[in-house]
């Protein structure tokens, strides 16, 4: 990272980030150009890799990306404002960018993955198995190799 002072390197500090967050930014490889996608997600974190769940269609640009290639970036931020300083404006901000691979989620894995979809959206206590459109989407899961957080405050 260019500038470490910025650099957020705690995970703690780096999922309160990602759980501030209401949407995800998916980056994956497209056929002639990136193709970037906002998600609404859940996550959960094992100790050692974060792991991003979103659903989506069983068709679609996005699917048909997915199966071509694996490998993912997701980033995510919050916005606090713009701030003057001598001489200037500045943005004063948080976010995380991270890279890894995605995978269409089992059952058991899908269900996990909703329920913290939408406990991230705050839906609590929500049966996902008994969604209507549960049987038509797909689960996806991300597991992040690696995650970065940064952040820029004016004091």
């Amino acid at each position: 990272m260019r500038k470490a002072d910025r650099e957020i390197k705690d995970i703690n500090d780096i999922l309160d980030v990602l759980n501030r967050c209401d949407t995800i930014r998916l980056g994956l490889f497209g056929d002639e150009y990136p193709y970037v996608v906002p998600l609404s997600f859940g996550y959960d974190y094992d100790g050692q890799n974060v792991h991003i769940y979103f659903h989506g269609a069983k068709q679609g640009l996005k699917h048909s990306l997915i199966q071509k290639n694996n490998k993912v970036c997701v980033e995510a931020d919050i916005f606090h404002s713009y701030t003057k300083t001598p001489g200037s404006y500045t943005t004063e901000y948080e976010s995380v960018i991270g890279f890894g691979k995605i995978r269409i989620a089992d059952n058991a894995t899908a269900v996990k993955g909703l329920k913290l979809l939408l406990e991230h959206c705050g839906v609590k206590n929500y049966d996902a198995e008994k969604c209507p459109s549960f049987n038509v989407t797909l689960v996806y899961e991300i597991t992040l190799d690696s995650i970065t957080g940064k952040k820029r405050t004016v004091n």
